[in-house]
């Protein structure tokens, strides 16, 4: 992979590696050291063209006997709560696991903050681990930059996160990792110089590149690992349409190389004939499999390719193949973002961060309660950043104001104040 025209940010930082004009998609795997590809040696299996065939390999079809279905269904219900009665009804439980054991639920959550403490309570010892080290931000879309809500197509970013995020950016190499489709994830988030890896990973661009003659811009695809799956994708998105017509609030989204059955507006007593409905339809296809997510059904291609794959993958495209130096920084909220949170625990490297306001098993090491506080953490990292460029060292971050104008945002003089002093180094 040939490492070439690095773009430099405002700050001073590097924020991205430009590709060979004459390579589309980007061989995989890239090379293993840093010196390898600082000295643009190709991927094992690399070639001069358009990318290297990567074998598949599938994993067994997906049971759908009658002992399978329940476990299903289960899998469903235990998707993370994430809107109004959703939220009601855990609070009505709560209230009544407390009047049980009064206590336990108090107890239960203090030992998961321990073990998962709040991004921002311990945002010094982030940036103490950070030290010295390139950083680079990987975010989940729904439920991370944006809430969730009951309609996918409403799901718009606030202009207050999408600042933050376009700050950050010009501090760190940063990347939006989402279940979408890559083009309706730029179409929510408008950043050009960010890199995208929609439909869970498998489709991979870099920052716009503006063609000299025409001035237009167009996404650089850096990988795409499961195209040879779209027409089956496509056909199975047409059937699951055609199928799940009858159950009311049932969604179904075409994100390219996967379709999402969304049923956050489905009556909880109809969960089961969706799934039936779902399996009727995917028994035809052994080569795809589904997964969970909050109030989604996702159906993708069988290949071992997930969210975790695609931080690899970029983390190599940038240049850090097991490099000692890189700091990654994963923040998410979904069942997907665990194979991201997995890779980083895994390597030993950066830090995981779950936006969830209840406890749920992760491999995360940190915990944000919701996306507002996802911006003001990615925020801080961006003004600790900042810092370190600058060669300025404060005990407050309010003394940034001085110099990072963009600090005054709203968000922050909003919800930054009354955490000021657990941000304190």
């Amino acid at each position: 992979m040939t490492k070439q025209n690095v773009v430099m940010s405002e700050m001073g930082i590097a924020v991205a590696a430009a590709v060979p004009a004459s390579s589309p998609l980007l061989t995989y795997p890239p090379p293993r050291s840093c010196s390898a590809v600082a000295a643009g040696a190709g991927g094992a299996g690399g070639g001069a063209g358009g990318g290297v065939a990567m074998r598949k390999k599938y994993q067994a079809p997906l049971e759908f006997g009658p002992a399978k279905m329940n476990p299903w269904v289960e899998s469903m219900r235990a998707s993370s709560p994430t809107h109004a009665k959703a939220a009601a009804a855990l609070a009505e439980a709560a209230a009544a696991a407390e009047a049980a054991a009064p206590g336990a639920a108090k107890d239960e959550y203090a030992a998961w903050m321990v073990r998962h403490p709040s991004a921002l309570a311990k945002f010094d010892h982030i940036v103490k681990a950070s030290m010295g080290k390139q950083i680079v931000m990987f975010l989940d879309y729904d439920g991370t930059l944006s809430p969730i809500v009951d309609d996918p197509d409403s799901a718009f970013m606030s202009d207050q996160m999408r600042a933050a995020v376009s700050d950050v950016a010009k501090c760190f190499p940063t990347a939006i990792v989402s279940g979408r489709c890559t083009d309706k994830v730029i179409s929510f988030v408008r950043l050009a110089e960010l890199y995208y890896a929609g439909s869970h990973g498998m489709d991979i661009t870099g920052p716009v590149k503006v063609s000299k003659c025409t001035k237009a811009q167009a996404n650089e695809v850096l990988y795409q690992p499961a195209s040879e799956f779209l027409p089956m994708i496509d056909e199975v998105y047409e059937a699951l349409l055609e199928k799940t017509k009858s159950t009311p609030g049932a969604k179904v989204e075409n994100n390219k190389f996967c379709v999402s059955v969304h049923f956050r507006c489905v009556d909880e007593k109809r969960w089961s004939a969706l799934a039936e409905q779902v399996k009727s339809v995917l028994k035809e296809y052994p080569k795809l499999r589904i997964s969970h997510g909050r109030k989604v059904i996702e159906v993708r291609p069988t290949i071992k390719w997930d969210k975790g794959k695609a931080l690899e993958f970029l983390l190599n495209t940038l240049g850090y193949a097991d490099c000692s130096d890189v700091f990654p920084v994963y923040i998410g909220d979904d069942r997907t973002d665990e194979d991201a949170f997995k890779v980083l625990r895994d390597r030993g490297q950066g830090l995981g961060i779950l936006v969830s306001s209840h406890p749920k098993e992760t491999n995360a090491s940190y915990s944000l309660q919701e996306p507002a506080e996802a911006s003001i953490c990615v925020y801080a990292a961006a003004s600790y950043s900042a810092v370190r460029f600058l060669g300025i060292y404060y005990h407050n971050p309010l003394h940034l104001v001085d110099h990072l104008t963009w600090f005054s945002h709203p968000l922050l003089i909003n919800e930054i104040n009354p955490k000021l002093s657990i941000l304190i180094l």
